[in-house]
């Protein structure tokens, strides 16, 4: 259980998810991260020398991303500030957050700015020189496509893993299908009476600027790549694989987006919170691998280690986040937990609203510090999978003080 750290209540924001190749894609992900973050914070009155510690998630090489925190937290006016850059894949956002909070818990740090941000839509084309190889010549790899395609270790794409839990757990497509559609509906709950619910942490209209930075090329009114779904529509889809289950309408899609969040003392946390009243803090996180080619399954146990470093049980829970790439995910962990398949991921989550890796997890964080502040107060869980059949976990914790 985290004593020192907290949250400060409504200091955190993301910007909508924007489609693959769309309106973020010619924008250098940790520009836009200082951009915004610049322009959160004044509208919160934080100055920039506030922060002692600096954490950034990013899982894709971007041009000049080697100086990380350094360059970020330059941009931002706190040029005095550095710290790690974490890339942990699709469970980056709950690495740095760990990362952040612990720092603050074990006093090496009183005010942290967690980032998380990435262009999945802008990857490098690498090429690995061997002078040994034939000819002299080396490996080359597609960063984001082939790295989709296929684990190095178990010899299998990403969706095989969801097929492989699907045959094991014994989720049809239909079934599938009907949790596409309740995700569908909660996310539709987001949006109701003009985005209420998703204003209250993320930036919108935001203001798109082009790659120089120089002007303003668009406007973001909201997450940009989301497919309107039906029941008719999703029962023309065959799944991908043959013989297989899962569908290109049973999977999220690949988006660009940042997040970020601060971790501070109590006293800081006070200060900078939009409601002093609101106590957020985190009480446990948890990491876990499973079986070969079984990623789906993988935030079972993660989120067994973080409840169980909580003093918590699944029963204790009031609302639960989850990362599912894949609609399988929700399921085996309902299976598998007792968790209602039904009110998992109200307002939301990265199967509807696309999946940027680094910050897919911490907006499903923030949305679901949100919906326990709408309760009234209680405990939540994240959990999420990320490549290597491995998934991160996180219990949060919100209360009147």
């Amino acid at each position: 259980m985290f004593e020192r750290a907290e949250i400060p209540y409504g200091v955190y924001w993301s910007t909508p998810f924007a489609k693959w190749q769309g309106s973020l894609s010619t924008v250098h992900p940790i520009q836009l991260a200082s951009h915004v973050a610049k322009d959160q914070l004044a509208k919160r009155n934080i100055a920039a020398d506030s922060f002692d510690y600096g954490v950034l998630g990013i899982t894709t090489p971007q041009y000049k991303s080697f100086w990380g925190v350094p360059w970020m937290m330059g941009m931002l006016g706190s040029d005095d500030v550095s710290g790690p850059t974490i890339a942990q894949a699709c469970a980056t956002s709950a690495r740095c957050l760990q990362t952040g909070a612990q720092e603050v818990e074990t006093e090496n740090a009183n005010c942290a700015l967690v980032v998380c941000a990435d262009r999945t839509s802008y990857t490098p084309h690498i090429y690995y020189p061997d002078p040994s190889g034939p000819g002299g010549t080396g490996l080359k790899e597609d960063w984001i496509m082939d790295n989709i395609k296929g684990d190095p270790w178990a010899k299998v794409s990403m969706v095989e893993t969801a097929e492989n839990c699907a045959t094991k757990w014994q989720i049809t497509t239909d079934q599938q299908h009907e949790v596409v559609l309740r995700r569908s509906e909660q996310y539709q709950d987001a949006l109701a009476n003009d985005q209420a619910f998703q204003k209250r942490y993320m930036v919108v209209p935001m203001e798109v600027p082009d790659s120089k930075f120089s002007k303003t090329k668009g406007t973001l009114q909201g997450d940009e790549g989301v497919f309107g779904t039906t029941r008719e529509g999703l029962s023309k889809l065959k799944p991908v694989m043959e013989d297989g289950t899962v569908t290109f309408g049973g999977q999220t899609h690949p988006a660009d987006g940042h997040t970020a969040m601060v971790i501070a003392t109590e006293e800081r946390a006070k200060e900078m919170s939009t409601n002093p009243d609101i106590r957020v803090c985190f009480l446990g996180f948890g990491m876990a691998r499973v079986d070969k080619a079984y990623m789906p399954a993988a935030p079972v146990p993660a989120a067994a280690r973080a409840l169980k470093q909580a003093g918590k049980t699944i029963d204790d829970i009031d609302a639960i986040k989850t990362h599912n790439p894949f609609a399988v995910n929700d399921v085996v962990f309902a299976k598998e937990t007792g968790a209602d398949l039904e009110q998992m991921n109200n307002y939301g989550c990265s199967l509807i609203w696309g999946h940027p890796n680094s910050p897919t997890g911490m907006r499903a964080t923030i949305e679901l510090i949100e919906e326990l502040v709408l309760r009234g107060g209680g405990t939540g869980l994240f959990a999420g999978c990320a490549a290597g059949d491995s998934a991160m976990a996180a219990v949060v914790k919100v209360a009147d003080r």
